[in-house]
């Protein structure tokens, strides 16, 4: 046996090793990771502070009532909703102003829409929009949140609210069950968070002594001293994915961060299509990784340990069914030691779907899935330095500089995932809202969305 076939078993044998391990990484987090449910509490907090609940919306008129209604329904004694339409080309904006007309005529105030109809110069649509809710909030606490975003239990804010104060939390990031349809919304989602746990474990995001840092924008919670303390979205206003950045700027202040999953209190469906997949998972490889080192060591990971053993296996089959098994030679050990591998993959891969509440029927897709993203990858290193663009919303962004329009607008401090937080300003409070904000009943059709 040849040297080169000495070394593939050894990849294949360290690769059926890795699987081992990740099983007991995976019992660990059964033990150490609850997620956060309807019954973790008694109920809200004895003394609520005041929360503003914000939440952007860009074109969303198919979710957005949703969205709006099942936050309303919240048992949390004292919050308002602060809705964020932003520059939508939609219908959001009226839905919206309908909402609040209702609610106040049943004497219930607290939802209360703001309209942008101008992006301000220097900043992405998304951090100009919770920076215009930001300035109009009365909350002790925060709660950013996204417009695909419904909550299935009342108490998901009272759940979060008690978790964070009774273990004295900075920022707490709930992660949401996703919602899938169909079959490769089913096949890519659960691959692509596995890719994520290979950067944001959520035990070394929630270790202080760790820098990793992670937090997923669809429930953001922290309190206003924290939230000014790192500078708001001020830091952050050109980043495609300011909620990662939002976390490192956390972690790199001291503050105690933490990320958990829950069991039945919120679910999203992030994408909804394969083409949208393609983009989204893109887009947050590249603002999450952000450089070559990252994207390429994860691109490598995921060739070797996922793709690898199968291809192996596929390979070794037809070599066996070419030769016969008596002339096969080192194939039975490649095919031997590569169907060992699959084994333990697929035995790990339906314990983490079942971890992560993806449906575990899927998991002999999983090749599938690793295989398209592996493409992402490719797509996301693209992106870096701008070689590549990425359309989203509307908006057409290379690296960090937002098509026909400059990012920096006066001299902001970019932030790369790979440059850590250094460089960035941290005022001390939100600036004042600017022309192009109206809130209650928009007075004329809203602008053409830029971003």
């Amino acid at each position: 046996m040849g040297i080169g076939w000495i070394i593939w078993l050894v990849l294949l044998g360290g690769v059926a090793l890795i699987w081992v391990g990740r099983h007991g990484a995976i019992a660990r987090a059964r033990r150490e990771q609850s997620p956060l449910h309807s019954g973790s509490f008694d109920g809200p907090p004895p003394q609520a502070p005041k929360l503003s609940v914000l939440v952007a919306a860009k074109d969303e008129e198919e979710n957005i009532e949703t969205c709006v209604r099942t936050l309303m329904d919240q048992d949390y004694p004292d919050f308002e909703l602060i809705v964020i339409n932003d520059r939508s080309a939609d219908r959001t904006g009226q839905i919206l102003d309908s909402l609040a007309a209702e609610y106040a005529a049943r004497g219930d105030e607290r939802l209360r829409p703001v309209h942008v109809t101008e992006l301000r110069q220097g900043w992405f649509g998304k951090n100009n929009a919770m920076r215009e809710g930001v300035a109009r909030a009365s909350g002790e606490w925060f709660c950013f949140s996204d417009a695909d975003c419904r909550q299935t239990s009342r108490r998901t804010l009272s759940m979060a609210m008690r978790q964070a104060l009774e273990n004295d939390i900075d920022f707490l990031s709930v992660l949401p069950v996703l919602e899938t349809h169909g079959f490769w919304e089913r096949v890519i989602q659960p691959v692509c968070g596995a890719i994520m746990v290979l950067w944001f474990n959520p035990g070394r995001v929630n270790d202080p002594r760790s820098r990793a840092a992670y937090a997923n924008g669809a429930f953001m919670l922290l309190s206003r001293k924290a939230y000014e303390s790192i500078g708001g979205h001020e830091p952050v206003r050109t980043q495609v994915n300011e909620d990662m950045h939002l976390a490192r700027l956390a972690k790199a202040a001291g503050l105690r961060l933490f990320v958990m999953q829950n069991r039945d209190l919120y679910q999203t469906r992030m994408y909804t299509g394969l083409g949208q997949m393609w983009r989204g998972w893109s887009r947050i490889f590249y603002g999450c990784f952000g450089s070559y080192a990252r994207l390429l060591a994860s691109l490598g990971v995921l060739l070797t340990v996922s793709v690898m053993p199968y291809v192996s296996l596929a390979v070794a089959l037809i070599a066996l069914a070419a030769m016969g098994w008596a002339e096969a030679g080192p194939w039975r050990w490649v095919l031997a030691f590569a169907a060992t591998a699959v084994i333990l993959n697929q035995i790990l891969i339906v314990r983490f779907y079942k971890l992560s509440q993806a449906d575990a029927r899927y998991a002999p897709t999983y090749i599938i899935g690793s295989v398209i993203g592996v493409g992402m990858l490719i797509n996301a290193v693209f992106k870096i330095g701008g070689t590549s663009r990425t359309v989203w919303r509307g908006t057409t962004y290379r690296g960090n500089v937002m098509e026909g329009g400059s990012p920096a607008g006066g001299g902001a401090a970019l932030c790369n995932p790979a440059e850590g937080t250094a460089g960035l300003e941290a005022p001390s409070a939100a600036p004042p809202a600017k022309a192009g904000v109206s809130e209650g009943p928009s007075a004329e059709p809203l602008a053409r969305a830029e971003g």
